[in-house]
């Protein structure tokens, strides 16, 4: 078997940094930071994310969910992305994210 031709597996680590370039267009903060990602599976080439949105009626939903198969997509090993949305539990901003959107 040649394993020049074997693709490596994605990590986690690039799987995040590219998560961190997908922003939110309305809050202007990543996805990442603020905290819309639940869960990341990699299997084999085969990337699922559990991710949530701000609201249940989010209008940049199908954006960030494009954005996201697109980014993770790109890296290399990544066959295949499955975005799985969830509302469960709801997004709860962190203090962190609650004191730089005013919330606090």
């Amino acid at each position: 078997m040649n394993t020049e031709s074997v693709a490596t597996e994605p990590t986690r680590e690039a799987i995040i940094e590219a998560l961190k370039t997908v922003e939110d267009p309305e809050l202007f903060i990543d996805i990442w930071f603020l905290g819309l990602i639940y869960g990341i599976g990699i299997d084999q080439g085969q990337v699922v994310i559990d991710m949530t949105f701000t609201s249940p009626m989010c209008p940049a939903g199908p954006q960030l969910k494009g954005d996201v198969i697109s980014k993770v997509g790109a890296i290399p090993g990544v066959s295949e992305v499955v975005v799985n949305i969830t509302f469960s539990p709801p997004w709860e901003p962190s203090e962190e994210v609650k004191g730089l959107l005013g919330m606090m």
